[in-house]
């Protein structure tokens, strides 16, 4: 068995490489962005490239490239079911409905005289959201009618650039007031006011359509929970000061005691139906009751290395340390392993 690893800095691939050199898996590095990537690697038997929706080369094809190579017979990490909605929550809100999973209501509109009608009979606030963006980007809170009519014209006018400077600049503010950055991070700010990013002129405006989901008050945090290969690890991110998002707020508590095993078994629940690979859900309550705010495939790996221990699909919970990147190389070598009529031990 032969894995093909694209390799790049700052994401999976270096602990991909590593399980690969620890546990005798050969592999090899290939550059998924090149012409004769499918020849590159036509002697392996699986790929694995850890893509960013934020990449603007890896915006263009990372997604076509990984299906028709999964068409083609190749496992690849991540997969269709993995990574097809990664970064769409429209798409996103359309698969945990048609699952009955207990997604926040939302509502999505495509033409501008339905959406002006929901807004004059809805109830406010509402939470505002692009389809694309990680980290709370694009996040905005409708507290009345007035807004929301003015958001809605948006975008079914000019549309919203994926790169939203003001918000860029009053993270940076609020980081560094916070004291988790410096000073030389917002005059980076304050100049990017200037012009706008690679990736949003490669990806363009987003408009003809707006999305706009419940505020569920009385959350000062969410929950994550990541599932991998049968097990799962989780984090509790507290809200901003004086805000509603928690995503990207770089607060985080670890200890087990802040989840609770309802979640957990729900996460293991709808990964399962999704047949997801990896998969790291968020969640906000309602009443104590688990609700989904969205769904990704990845996420920053050294936020998670504080985690004090994972469950298994029984919830017995493992304390310790884990290599969850490892989970997914093991993963892909089950599949391998299945498709050519055996089984992969770990």
């Amino acid at each position: 068995m032969k894995i093909a690893i694209h390799k790049k800095e700052n994401d999976f691939s270096s602990k991909w490489i590593r399980y690969c050199v620890e546990n005798n898996v050969e592999y090899k590095i290939v550059n998924c962005y090149s012409n004769s990537i499918v020849e590159d690697t036509a002697d392996c038997d699986a790929l694995m490239w850890h893509f960013n929706q934020a990449n603007p080369k890896d915006y263009l094809f990372a997604k076509e490239l990984l299906y028709s190579l999964q068409m083609g017979g190749k496992v690849v990490f991540p997969d269709f079911n993995t990574a097809w909605h990664f970064d769409d929550k429209v798409g996103q809100k359309y698969l945990l409905e048609s699952i009955a999973a207990p997604l926040v209501p939302s509502y999505v509109f495509y033409d501008k005289e339905t959406a002006m009608e929901w807004a004059n009979d809805t109830t406010f606030p509402k939470v505002f959201k692009l389809r694309r963006g990680a980290g709370s980007s694009h996040v905005k809170l409708a507290e009345s009618r007035t807004e929301a009519v003015k958001l809605i014209k948006k975008a079914f006018g000019k549309g919203f650039s994926l790169y939203d400077k003001f918000s860029n600049l009053k993270e940076r503010w609020s980081k560094f007031r916070r004291g988790k950055t410096n000073i030389l991070n917002v005059l980076k700010g304050v100049i990017r006011l200037g012009y706008t990013t690679e990736f949003a002129r490669t990806a363009g405006r987003e408009r003809g359509y707006v999305y706009f989901q419940e505020f569920i008050p009385g959350n000062d945090y969410d929950i994550r929970v990541i599932v991998i290969d049968g097990k799962a690890f989780a984090i509790k991110r507290l809200v901003r000061e004086n805000d509603f998002r928690a995503s990207g707020s770089g607060s985080v508590l670890y200890e087990k005691h802040h989840f609770n095993e309802e979640t957990v078994r729900l996460s293991f629940e709808i990964a399962e139906k999704l047949k997801s690979q990896s998969l790291a859900i968020d969640f906000v309550y309602k009443n104590g009751e688990p609700m989904i705010v969205e769904l990704s495939y990845g996420f920053i790996k050294e936020v998670y290395y504080t985690c004090e221990g994972y469950w298994d699909n029984k919830l017995n919970w493992h304390k310790g340390p884990f290599d969850a990147q490892g989970w997914m190389v093991e993963s892909v070598l089950k599949e391998i392993k299945g498709k050519k009529g055996g089984t992969y031990n770990v």
